[in-house]
C-alpha cells in the first residue's frame, strides 16, 4: 500500500473510464431482452395456434376414421348376412335332397321286402 495518492486517483480515473461503458451496454442488454420476450411471445402464440389447428384435424381425422370403421362394419354385417343366407340355403337343399334319397331308399327296401316276402309265401 505504498502507492502515492496520485497513483491510487490515476487508477481509480482509470476504472471509472471503464464504467463509463456500463450503462450503454446494459441498455443494449436490456433491449435485446426485450426483443428476445416479444419474439419468444410471437413463437409461442404461434406455436398454440399451430397446436389448436392440430388438435381441430386430429378430432375431424378422428370423427373420419369413425365413420368409416362404422361403414365397415355395417357393410362386414352385410356381407356375412347374406353369406349365413347362402349358407343356409344350400343346407336347405341338401337337406332335402338327402331326405329324398332316404325315402327313395326306404322305397326300394320296401319293394325288395315285399318281393322277397311274395317269392317265400309262394314256397
Amino acid at each position: 500500500m505504498d502507492v502515492s495518492l496520485e497513483r491510487r486517483i490515476e487508477i481509480l480515473e482509470e476504472n471509472m473510464e471503464q464504467l463509463r461503458d456500463v450503462p450503454v451496454r446494459l441498455s443494449a442488454v436490456e433491449s435485446q431482452i426485450v426483443q428476445l420476450r416479444a419474439e419468444m411471445q410471437t413463437g409461442f402464440s404461434a406455436l398454440r395456434g399451430q397446436n389448436d389447428e392440430t388438435r381441430g384435424e386430429m378430432v375431424r381425422l378422428n370423427d373420419e376414421t369413425r365413420r368409416e370403421l362404422v361403414r365397415l362394419n355395417d357393410e362386414t354385417r352385410r356381407e356375412m348376412t347374406r353369406l349365413n343366407d347362402e349358407t343356409n340355403a344350400h343346407l336347405r337343399v341338401l337337406h332335402e335332397e338327402v331326405i329324398s334319397r332316404i325315402a327313395l331308399l326306404q322305397e326300394g327296401h320296401q319293394t325288395a321286402f315285399r318281393k322277397n316276402e311274395r317269392k317265400r309265401k309262394r314256397r
